[in-house]
């Protein structure tokens, strides 16, 4: 009889403590998660920077083969080619700005503790990332256009 109640006694505390445990691994089950997800956001991020940094510089070598090209200097294609110089340097600097904010948030991000507003704050940086991409090639549209416009001035003459 002894032996009964001892059973029934310890069967709520050894489900207390199974319960416990599943609560610890599904929290760090949802931080590994969280983590995984912050990993993916920095590749991805690396991956764009990349891509920026290729195309900011096939800008400047068409810049500088336009400026090359350019044998007989015209005082019309000079202060044009400046401008795109000064639009590629401060979309560059743009970029650099971005990139270390995104790094700081990251930051902040990975040591906040509470998984849901983790979540929430990883998502709403993807969406600003998506933002400032798009801008991005705004910008970059705009100045492979200019290129093309000085290359069709330069041609023409």
């Amino acid at each position: 009889m002894l032996g009964l109640v001892i059973l029934l006694l310890s069967t709520p505390v050894a489900s207390w403590a199974a319960a416990d445990q599943l609560q610890e691994i599904l929290q760090e089950s949802g931080k590994a998660r969280q983590d995984d997800k912050a990993k993916e956001l920095k590749a991805k991020e690396q991956i764009d920077r990349l891509k920026q940094d290729q195309l900011s510089n096939q800008s400047q070598q068409q810049l500088d083969q336009t400026k090359q090209q350019n044998s007989d200097p015209a005082v019309a294609q000079k202060p044009q080619a400046g401008q795109i110089q000064h639009q590629l340097d401060q979309l560059r600097n743009d970029q650099q700005l971005q990139r270390l904010q995104t790094d700081q948030q990251l930051r902040r991000i990975e040591q906040d503790q509470d998984p849901l507003r983790q979540q929430q704050q990883i998502n709403d940086l993807q969406r600003q990332q998506q933002i400032r991409s798009l801008q991005e090639q705004i910008q970059r549209n705009q100045i492979q256009q200019d290129l093309e416009t000085m290359r069709q001035q330069q041609n023409n003459r």
